[in-house]
């Protein structure tokens, strides 16, 4: 939105958006975090009991824990999850495949490596979907400055990986 063109009602809008976005972006680090401490702690949990009952695990107290959460939160709008393209739900596939490949590489390459590289695998994944718009998402072309910040993550990784 160019700055000339905003009108009161515009302006209003974008104070919204601003505000929201500054409230969720230290969320999403404190969730990153949360990441490399669940790497920290599947790792060790994974060599004790087994990398898929380390999973197993993981998702039965997050499941208990989301049941809770829908108990009290009251009815949920939207479609019934019947209504919806069965490719949407791959993410049930992808989130214990991630959560296994955690457990497994962990003890092996470290939790920084393994965050470093689950970090080059979202980024490069995230700027292809932005790119071209999969998953219904909203155009965003690759700029310079994103080819920058995806070869920024990727010396990192090399950098972590020779340290």
């Amino acid at each position: 939105m160019q700055t000339s063109s905003l009108d009161g009602a515009g302006l209003a809008q974008a104070k919204p958006k601003t505000f929201l976005r500054l409230l969720l972006l230290p969320l999403v680090i404190f969730a990153g975090m949360g990441l490399s401490v669940e790497a920290g702690l599947l790792g060790p949990l994974g060599v004790q009991v087994g990398h898929l009952w380390a999973t197993l695990s993981i998702f039965g107290v997050g499941s208990a824990i989301l049941f809770l959460l829908l108990l009290f939160s009251g009815p949920q709008k939207g479609p019934a999850l019947t209504d919806l393209p069965r490719w949407q739900l791959i993410g049930g596939f992808l989130g214990p495949m991630y959560v296994v490949v955690l457990t497994l590489a962990t003890p092996h390459i470290g939790i920084a490596m393994t965050m470093i590289a689950i970090l080059s695998g979202q980024v490069g994944k995230s700027v292809l979907i932005d790119h071209f718009g999969w998953f219904g998402t909203t155009r965003k072309r690759v700029n310079g400055e994103r080819w920058i910040a995806l070869l920024l993550i990727v010396a990192a990784l090399v950098l972590i990986a020779r340290g």
